[in-house]
């Protein structure tokens, strides 16, 4: 995952509404929730929260596919793993080198 991709799953990721959007689509699991049925759980204006939708869904962070006339969201669940795992993709590999020492003055 390129870090541009990265930051912005993140960044959707990072606000209290659209983390609690991603957070309830994935306790309902792969069957997902009706639009409708998540904005009623949620308790957000239906312009608020189709708001926050569209950012999870243009980020790739949530699907959605239409079954008759109803809506249905699931989470994706590659994409957000994917975006997780790219900030511990170095975890404790340490470095292959000490970066040079900062500007050292002499004492004396």
């Amino acid at each position: 995952m390129d870090i541009e991709t990265a930051a912005r799953r993140l960044a959707e990721l990072g606000n209290p509404v659209r983390l609690q959007i991603v957070r309830l689509l994935v306790q309902a699991g792969r069957e997902g929730l009706a639009i409708g049925e998540v904005q009623s759980r949620m308790g957000v204006p239906a312009s608020t929260f189709a708001f926050h939708l569209r950012g999870l869904v243009t980020a790739g962070l949530v699907d959605q596919r239409k079954e008759g006339r109803v809506v249905r969201c699931t989470p994706n669940q590659a994409a957000i793993n994917q975006a997780l795992d790219f900030v511990k993709e170095n975890c404790c590999a340490g470095f292959a080198a000490d970066p040079p020492p900062a500007c050292s003055r002499a004492v004396g």
